[in-house]
C-alpha cells in the first residue's frame, strides 16, 4: 500500500508539474530511490513514467509546432531520437556506484537551470545575433537530447533556451516541440532500458497512470497558481532532495 500510494502521489503531482512548469522529476525520482528502487533503475523508471504525460501534451501543441532557424523539424526530431539513444547507451555502461556519486550533482544542476530558467531564456531572446547555423545547431540539439537520455532533470529548459539558440521565437511552437522532443527521447530511452532490464514495470505502470491524471489536472488547474511562486515550490523541492542525496 505503501508503494502504490508514494508513487501514486509522487506521480499525479510529477504531472501537475511538468504540465505547468516542469520539475516533476525532482518528485519521481526521489519517491523511487526512497521506496528500495536502485538510482539507475529508478532513472529509467521515471523516464518511462513521464512519457505518457509528454505524448499527450505533445497532441495538445500539435498545430503550434513549426520549422523555424536552419534545421527542419524531421532533422531535430532524429538527431533529437539519436541523442537520446546515445545517452541512454552512456547511463547503461555507467557503473551503479559511479552514478550513485553523480546523482546528487545531477540533482543539483537540474535545479538551478530550473531556477535561472527565465533568465536564460530571457538572454537567450535578447542575444541580438542570428541563429546558429545548420552545423552548430544540430550539435546543439544532439548535446541536448544526449543529455535527456542520460537524465531527465531539468530537461525542458534546455530544450527551450536549445531551441531559441537556433532560431525559434514562437513561445507556443518552442513549448509544443519542447515536449514532442521529451516524448521522443523518453521513448527512446526507455526502449533502451526496457532491453536492458532496467525498467520496475509495476512501478512504471502505476506512475504512467498517475502523470498522465495528473498532467489532465494540471492543465486545467494549476496555472491559476502563480507562476512565480510555483517556480519557487518547485525549486525549493530539488534544493531539499539535493541536499537530501548529498547527505546519503
Amino acid at each position: 500500500m505503501l508503494f502504490f500510494v508514494t508513487l501514486t502521489v509522487a506521480g499525479v503531482l510529477a504531472g501537475a508539474l511538468n504540465a505547468v512548469a516542469g520539475g516533476g522529476t525532482f518528485l519521481t525520482f526521489p519517491a523511487l530511490v526512497w521506496l528500495g528502487v536502485p538510482p539507475i533503475a529508478a532513472n529509467a523508471t521515471a523516464t518511462i513514467g513521464a512519457l505518457p504525460g509528454y505524448a499527450s501534451s505533445a497532441w495538445g501543441y500539435r498545430s503550434d509546432v513549426a520549422a523555424e532557424g536552419t534545421l527542419g523539424l524531421r532533422a531535430i526530431i532524429g538527431l533529437g531520437a539519436l541523442g537520446g539513444l546515445l545517452g541512454a547507451g552512456l547511463l547503461l555502461v555507467t557503473p551503479g556506484a559511479v552514478f550513485e556519486g553523480l546523482v546528487p550533482w545531477l540533482l543539483l544542476v537540474a535545479t538551478l537551470l530550473f531556477a535561472a530558467g527565465p533568465r536564460v531564456l530571457a538572454f537567450v531572446r535578447a542575444r541580438g545575433f542570428g541563429p546558429a547555423g545548420p552545423v552548430l545547431s544540430g550539435a546543439a540539439v544532439l548535446a541536448v537530447s544526449i543529455y535527456g537520455g542520460y537524465f531527465n532533470g531539468g530537461l525542458g529548459i534546455l530544450l527551450l533556451a536549445m531551441l531559441g539558440l537556433i532560431g525559434f521565437v514562437n513561445l507556443h511552437g518552442m513549448n509544443g516541440l519542447k515536449v514532442l522532443l521529451s516524448a521522443v527521447l523518453s521513448l527512446v530511452s526507455a526502449a533502451a532500458y526496457a532491453a536492458a532490464g532496467l525498467i520496475e514495470w509495476d512501478a512504471a505502470l502505476i506512475m504512467a497512470v498517475a502523470t498522465t491524471i495528473g498532467g489532465y489536472l494540471g492543465a486545467r488547474g494549476a496555472r491559476r497558481v502563480p507562476m512565480p511562486l510555483l517556480r519557487l515550490g518547485i525549486t525549493g523541492v530539488g534544493l531539499v532532495m539535493t541536499v537530501l542525496f548529498f547527505a546519503l
